[in-house]
């Protein structure tokens, strides 16, 4: 009895190491690439506000220019 409850000891241990073998793991690492960030969109989007107020501002100083 005892080398039966032995045996299935060391069999519930193998299993469990196998299944403890094949878990997948996560690795958590810097980028080899600097990260780049592009504002473009929000530089051309400030420009044209600016060049609109220039405009307006043009235009109502001298409302004959066109």
């Amino acid at each position: 009895m005892r080398s039966n409850y032995h045996i299935n000891f060391v069999s519930v241990f193998a299993v469990l190491m196998l299944i403890t073998a094949c878990t997948p793991t996560v690795r958590v690492e810097a980028p080899k690439e600097p990260i780049t960030i592009n504002l473009n969109i929000k530089l051309d989007a400030d420009v044209r506000v600016k060049l609109e107020e220039q405009a307006k501002e043009d235009i109502e100083s001298n409302p004959d220019i066109f």
